[in-house]
């Protein structure tokens, strides 16, 4: 609760219950909601997200539960590193049952209790339509991450050369010259020194997938994002593919982004290897770093910041990151705090964490339908083999983790035959009362994480 004392007219800002005590001063008990979370925005500014600005570093922390924030401060708070506090996607809101009002509020109030003033932003994550962005940024988010998935054409990639040139010529001719003029004219050079070659074939491939993609961000950024009357961390998201991302393909979209007024934050492509939820990253390390230094060059050549998503404990590859991109990058992590939750039941309520636990395997092929993860339900290990004390180890395998990282949404909504919550109630109930493990869990894992990025830290 937050407690209002005074006789200011400050009081009247906030929604609450009125008491007098014994020696005649105003009390306002007021619940932490998101009409009081307004009033103390309204009050005290360092509470308002803001966007990164100049930060190097930005980190996607998120919060599912709402729960999470103060533990994502005690991590980062000696850091040289901008906290995306509030970072939700619309699936993630279906997920949990909340909105976008609601994970600002949870946010705002940790800011609050812990007494933060360093800044911290929103993000509008993987958004997919106009009006979607307009909610966002209606309800004060700072920084919107455009979801182009449905307006990238990923069957033009595997278009016979046949196709491709049939499909190419139904571009206008005027934009067709345009665009090779632009492009097929030689090498085109970095300001690094390196070389961007677009090949004939190839490039008619890419105009192919990402055009339609293209226009259709030049066109939210500037009918929505260009004069909302705020600074906006804009970034647009490629890495919804089925093919990673080449160099060429990277700086045709960032050049036509450029070339039509985006101003752009951060860029997502999809690197080589996969990047599933909850566990390190799968694939050849040696090609992720080759591949990754030249992504990193094309977006310091158009000074924005390289975006890597579902990074969630991809540990071999931060030191990568932080080293090829000279330390300027935006990391996104989320899922990770409900895995370190969940990991508070396992320590504090074994009996609950098992049931929790046999129903995600039990339910694992429904969650799948919306993450893309390796794991099996003949996979997953038998809680039954771990006593209490060691159900710590299942949070160390793999599958495991995705198991229980997947399966959040389908948890915290499961009913009983009578209506009830399964597990909601009780869940919440275990992590209110245990607040300060929850925060050493996360200041401990998201630690790790800064550690392997060698995020500096936060001078003076």
């Amino acid at each position: 609760m937050l407690v209002v004392a005074g006789d200011g007219k400050e009081a009247d800002d906030f929604a609450g219950h009125d008491y007098t005590s014994d020696s005649g001063l105003k009390i306002k008990i007021c619940s932490l909601n998101v009409m009081n979370s307004k009033a103390v925005r309204k009050h005290f500014s360092y509470t308002n997200p803001v966007s990164c600005g100049g930060s190097k570093i930005s980190l996607g922390l998120g919060d599912r539960l709402g729960l999470a924030s103060p533990g994502h401060i005690g991590a980062i708070v000696d850091y040289d590193a901008f906290p995306i506090l509030a970072q939700q996607s619309i699936r993630e809101l279906n997920l949990t049952g909340r909105n976008y009002e609601e994970v600002l509020s949870d946010a705002v109030w940790a800011v609050f209790q812990e007494g933060y003033t360093y800044g911290f932003g929103a993000d509008g994550d993987h958004l997919k339509t106009p009006e979607e962005v307009r909610m966002a940024l209606g309800c004060g988010y700072t920084m919107i991450t455009l979801d182009c998935s449905e307006h990238i054409d990923n069957k033009a990639a595997g278009y016979s050369e046949e196709l491709t040139n049939e499909m190419y010529g139904r571009v206008p001719e005027a934009e067709r010259e345009i665009l090779e003029k632009k492009y097929l004219s030689g090498s085109i050079k970095l300001y690094s020194g390196l070389s961007i070659d677009f090949s004939g074939y190839d490039f008619k491939k890419t105009v192919l997938v990402y055009l339609k993609a293209i226009k259709f961000t030049v066109s939210i950024y500037n009918e929505i994002i260009r004069n909302c009357g705020r600074n906006i961390d804009f970034e647009m998201s490629i890495d919804e593919t089925l093919t990673a991302t080449s160099a060429e393909a990277h700086y045709f979209v960032a050049s036509e982004l450029i070339a039509g007024g985006v101003k752009i934050s951060s860029l997502a492509p999809r690197f080589c290897g996969e990047f599933q939820k909850g566990i390190d990253y799968r694939g050849d390390k040696v090609c992720f770093e080759k591949e990754f230094a030249v992504h990193a060059e094309i977006a310091r050549n158009f000074e924005y910041k390289i975006s890597v998503h579902s990074g969630s404990d991809k540990f071999s590859i931060f030191p990568v990151v932080g080293r090829k991109t000279e330390g300027r990058y935006h990391l996104k992590t989320a899922g990770t705090n409900w895995l370190e939750a969940v990991r508070v039941i396992a320590a504090k309520d074994p009996e609950l964490f098992r049931r929790m636990y046999r129903f995600a395997v039990q339910n694992l092929n429904e969650a799948k339908k919306y993450y893309h993860i390796f794991t099996e339900t003949d996979m997953v290990p038998d809680e039954k083999s771990f006593e209490d004390a060691d159900l710590d180890k299942l949070f160390g395998i793999e599958e495991s983790r995705q198991a229980l990282h997947v399966t959040y949404g389908l948890i915290l909504n499961a009913k009983n035959e009578d209506g009830s919550s399964m597990f909601r109630d009780e869940f919440f109930k275990t992590m209110y009362e245990n607040e300060e493990l929850y925060s050493d869990f996360l200041r401990k894992h998201i630690g790790n994480h800064i550690k392997y990025l060698d995020v500096p830290r936060r001078k003076g």
